[in-house]
């Protein structure tokens, strides 16, 4: 298949799936007269697995040790605890994600908190806090404990 056809199949862009190959995680396709990369079913179930891990936002070095697991022909040596530390390191990075998330909600829970809706004087509270933190000063949003 063409690399266009392997991009609709697998949904990733043809220049991601070009940088996938100069990185070595795809392996170069065989050529046809053409000139015109020809990818087989290994390639779109490679491309896939790349993909998943992507989606689990994995870094490309550990979507890589783990194709390097998968390519390991010298039997069944892949040491499932260099797998299970390699998730759980992403774990614990979506974890930090996750409580960094939660207070970024919390602080624009904050400052919303500071719009009554009804700005009869002219002055909007989230404005006002925003510009007052941009001078250095107190905002609701990041309200050190005292």
């Amino acid at each position: 298949m063409q690399i266009k056809d392997l991009a609709t199949a697998t949904g990733v862009d043809v220049e991601t799936i070009r940088y996938y190959e100069k990185q070595g995680l795809l392996p170069a396709p065989a050529r046809r007269g053409n000139g015109y990369r020809d990818y087989e079913t290994a390639h779109l179930e490679r491309l896939a697995f790349i993909r998943h891990c992507r989606a689990l936002d994995m870094p490309l070095a550990d979507v890589a040790r783990l194709l390097g697991f998968i390519d390991d022909t010298t039997g069944p040596s892949t040491d499932a605890g260099a797998v299970d530390a390699l998730v759980a390191a992403q774990l614990s990075r979506v974890r930090a994600r996750l409580r960094s998330m939660q207070a970024l909600e919390k602080q624009l829970l904050q400052l919303q908190s500071r719009c009554d809706g009804r700005h009869e004087d002219g002055r909007c509270g989230i404005l006002n806090d925003l510009v007052a933190a941009a001078h250095g000063e107190a905002c609701a949003c990041h309200v050190h404990p005292g």
